[in-house]
């Protein structure tokens, strides 16, 4: 990849990252992204151009609001920085193709829902639903119309996975542990990736979820100690992006176990 290439992918990433911080503040909110136009939380007063360069205007005034000084969370330049990074990544392992075109827009959807599933323990239809229709017209593209058939089996089995496990949950417990939107997003994992690396990140997904889980009740009091919530769908989407670049090869490397 070329030096003007990577530059290329760097400011297409910061720029997808700006309009993905729109979408996580106002989705879960059920609010248009197109209107109002981008203005202060705080003051409400409209943020100009130049004010909403994506990371630099964050880094030259400080972090605050020009206005009524209120503190921008860091939210909003880690997320353009990681959306630049991953399309960065995309651009040096896949190249300017087609591919990659998609597999940005992947990344794109899963950063997007892990955070807005941490912030508001919700996972938008508005990114899910879209999300496993663009996966299954990625798979055609990609790999040919007759797979694209597979992607929707795939998707299909994966979201009753999850309503298996989250219907036997509430019939243990009483109380639902599992949300709709996790059966949706792993719909929207498997119609990209497969049923395969669907099950792999399903995994990685509960694994870290549940060690993350223990590390909060471990540091809590013992009387205090309870059931606590946890966003699962944001170590899914974590678990995603991880399965995008090294899923398949982990795959091979848990199956020389048993040749």
């Amino acid at each position: 990849m070329t030096v003007i290439a990577a530059i290329f992918c760097v400011l297409f990433g910061l720029a997808f990252g700006s309009f993905l911080n729109v979408c996580i503040s106002r989705l879960p909110r059920h609010t248009s992204i197109v209107r109002p136009a981008s203005h202060c939380p705080s003051c409400g007063t409209p943020i100009r151009a130049w004010d909403n360069l994506p990371l630099l205007s964050w880094i030259l005034l400080h972090g605050r609001c020009r206005h009524c000084r209120w503190p921008i969370p860091w939210r909003y330049p880690l997320v353009e920085l990681a959306t630049a990074s991953l399309f960065l990544l995309i651009g040096l392992v896949y190249g300017l193709t087609l591919e990659a075109a998609g597999i940005a827009v992947f990344c794109f959807l899963l950063l997007g829902l892990a955070v807005m599933d941490a912030e508001t323990m919700l996972l938008p239809d508005a990114f899910t639903l879209p999300g496993i229709l663009l996966g299954v017209i990625f798979t055609g593209l990609t790999k040919g119309w007759p797979v694209a058939g597979m992607a929707i089996a795939y998707a299909l089995t994966a979201a009753m996975l999850i309503l298996l496990i989250r219907g036997a949950y509430w019939l243990v417990r009483r109380r639902e542990g599992m949300g709709l939107g996790d059966a949706k997003l792993l719909a929207l994992i498997a119609a990209w990736l497969g049923l395969w690396q669907g099950l792999l990140v399903l995994f990685l997904g509960v694994v870290t979820a549940a060690l993350y889980g223990l590390l909060l009740l471990g540091k809590k009091r013992t009387s205090e100690q309870g059931s606590i919530q946890l966003p699962l769908g944001s170590f899914l989407c974590a678990a995603g992006i991880y399965s995008i670049f090294w899923g398949e090869r982990t795959i091979k490397w848990y199956l020389q176990f048993f040749r």
